[in-house]
């Protein structure tokens, strides 16, 4: 068994997809990299394949129609056999550094025969093409190298929260969880950092700045105009992940964790009020309305936290004057932290 699977949804990516490769490849034979093509229609494909023929006891190659990242990242999952399990989205890529420590570190618990089921590591925001990058890191939240639960875990800060980069789950623990992402869905990647986490019992946080994720590329699903372009998608995803835990059971076993997934939800409802309110229509303060309706209707207990005591009620304030002020603070936020 290898002790860790990489997969890369790959769409398109003939222009940066070997900068990802390349990285992962420096994990030699500890991994297994399964590259999904998911239906491209330029060279992808062909690069992939190239890469298994020179790769074959590391490489495999999965050619299927196009499905969107989620169908990807649900193949790769179906057919991994590594004991960890990690998404490389096409246009990012690993510190090679970095990844030695962590597979030095997967080596260490398998010796001990210690089980971590979720292994949280730093994120860059890479601007790769202005020359800036911003890292998020998780300090403040877990104790570094130790083996801990829910109940061990801090307060995270506004800027924190567990995104899929930071991400690398226990094999076992995501098909237990049954996590399936939906096809031809942007913004599935916060299903996939939400649904397993009530499966992990043991986690393990590393000061690793391990993931480099790019930003610059106009067509980038996080660039604010295409996210405008596509928010129908995002409030799907957002309902999705409102209703994938049961926070009332949750709530009485497990209170951190679901003071957590609480606050996940407030960031995803915010990011979603927000990109309604730049488009600025009738019809997008309509869908506003409906989303938070929609919430009310399913779970009153989350609604009333998401709406009182989280930073999403600062995205549902009334009125014109209620609006500017939501978007001011979004425009403070955005470039004091440079996530799009």
């Amino acid at each position: 068994m290898k002790d860790i699977t990489f997969t890369i949804p790959c769409y398109n990516s003939q222009d940066y997809m070997e900068r990802c490769i390349n990285s992962l490849l420096k994990a030699g034979e500890q991994a297994e990299i399964i590259i999904v093509d998911d239906g491209s229609t330029d060279q992808t494909g062909v690069i992939a394949d190239r890469y298994a023929r020179k790769y074959p006891n590391i490489i495999q190659v999965i050619h299927q129609a196009n499905g969107g990242h989620g169908a990807g990242v649900n193949a790769g999952l179906a057919h991994a056999t590594g004991r960890y399990f990690k998404v490389v989205d096409s246009d990012d890529w690993l510190d090679e550094k970095e990844l030695q420590k962590l597979l030095k570190k997967i080596k260490q618990w398998e010796r001990k025969g210690t089980t971590v089921d979720l292994v949280i590591c730093n994120y860059l925001y890479d601007h790769l093409y202005e020359g800036r990058t911003k890292r998020m890191g998780y300090q403040n939240v877990f104790q570094e190298n130790k083996v801990c639960g829910w109940k061990d875990m801090g307060h995270f800060r506004p800027s924190q929260y567990l995104v899929m980069h930071a991400l690398t789950y226990r094999t076992d623990v995501l098909r237990k969880s049954g996590v399936k992402l939906p096809r031809h869905t942007f913004y599935v990647d916060n299903i996939f950092a939400n649904q397993p986490l009530p499966y992990v019992t043991s986690i393990c946080y590393l000061n690793l700045d391990l993931y480099h994720y790019f930003l610059g590329r106009e067509d980038q699903s996080v660039n604010e105009k295409v996210l405008m372009q596509r928010i129908d998608q995002q409030i799907r995803v957002t309902k999705l992940v409102s209703g994938c835990t049961d926070l009332e059971k949750m709530r009485i076993h497990n209170p951190k964790l679901a003071e957590y997934l609480t606050r996940n939800i407030s960031i995803m409802m915010a990011i979603s009020s927000i990109h309604l309110l730049l488009i600025g229509t009738p019809e997008a303060f309509k869908k506003r309305e409906m989303l938070w309706n929609y919430v009310k209707n399913h779970d009153r207990i989350l609604y009333d936290a998401l709406r009182h005591k989280t930073i999403s009620g600062f995205t549902f304030l009334p009125g014109k004057i209620g609006a500017g002020v939501t978007l001011a603070g979004y425009r403070m936020a955005r470039k004091l932290y440079c996530f799009n």
